[in-house]
């Protein structure tokens, strides 16, 4: 079921995922704020621009959190990683500039309906409760139901190889019962029947004039099925893989401090990752 290179598989858990999490468990709501880039329009002095927009914070990849209204069947827990993770729609503009700004530059749209990317993005979390922002750069990569069959795409080789890197086993001699279409399946569930039936929506974006498919489109949709095969159609799990992450705690003026975490995995005492205090 499984084809990952989890090389990072003897580090420990990174040394601000601890703190992260802890923080994370204190919001109300786990937004933050992501950043993606964009081709820039014709006659700008620069090839990218930025764009920006709020997502949810749906837990780690491969420790999907517990959901007692999930029916989804879960993994064992054989890996854990410090790979934040969220949902979007394939409909969604940043599903595309993903895509577009990773190392394959996909361009046309059926080169982005399945799993893959890599594209460069930046999170930032503002934990009121603790007065501290996170900020974490790195790529993120796309995931879909193409994940397992019987034949790997080069997006899918692609993932499962840069997510394996930073997988870290945690059940020896169990790697083949992970399973990635599973691990899938069970972040699906783990969202509301509103927010699973919102993949259904009409075409985000789309004037309301448009024609669109108003049989299987519509707004305020529910749905508990786990394979309802328009919303699964338009489902993503995107991961993102950390390479930087700042750390800036404002709670107390005078003791403010910024800590910026870059991962280096020569850094074993460290679990990987090179660590510096900054002044905030």
């Amino acid at each position: 079921m499984s084809s990952t290179t989890p090389s990072a598989s003897v580090l420990p858990p990174a040394p601000w995922k601890s703190l992260f999490s802890e923080h994370l468990s204190k919001t109300k709501s786990p937004e933050f704020v992501l950043g993606t880039l964009d081709a820039a329009p014709k006659g700008s002095p620069t090839p990218y621009v930025p764009r920006v927009r709020y997502c949810i914070h749906r837990g780690f990849w491969a420790e999907l959190p517990e959901n007692k209204h999930n029916d989804a069947e879960r993994n064992a827990q054989v890996y854990q990683s410090d790979c934040p993770t969220f949902s979007t729609d394939i409909r969604m503009e940043k599903v595309g500039q993903i895509f577009a700004t990773s190392a394959g530059h996909a361009e046309s749209s059926a080169q982005v309906q399945g799993s893959g990317g890599g594209g460069p993005v930046e999170a930032v979390y503002w934990i009121t409760e603790t007065g501290t922002q996170w900020r974490i750069k790195g790529r993120a990569f796309v995931i879909t139901d193409d994940i397992e069959g019987s034949e790997e795409s080069s997006g899918v080789r692609t993932v499962k190889s840069e997510l394996g890197k930073r997988m870290r086993l945690v059940a020896e001699g169990k790697e083949g019962e992970f399973s990635w279409a599973r691990e899938l399946t069970g972040f699906f569930g783990n969202q509301s029947p509103g927010t699973k039936g919102s993949f259904k929506n009409p075409p985000p974006g789309q004037p309301t004039s448009k024609p669109y498919d108003e049989k299987n489109l519509q707004l305020g949709s529910e749905t508990d099925d786990l394979h309802d095969p328009v919303a699964r159609k338009n489902f993503r799990l995107v991961v993102i893989v950390p390479d930087s992450v700042e750390q800036t705690d404002i709670s107390d003026p005078k003791k403010s401090r910024r800590f910026r975490y870059t991962f280096d995995e020569s850094a074993r005492a460290n679990a990987g990752w090179r660590v510096e205090e900054l002044w905030p």
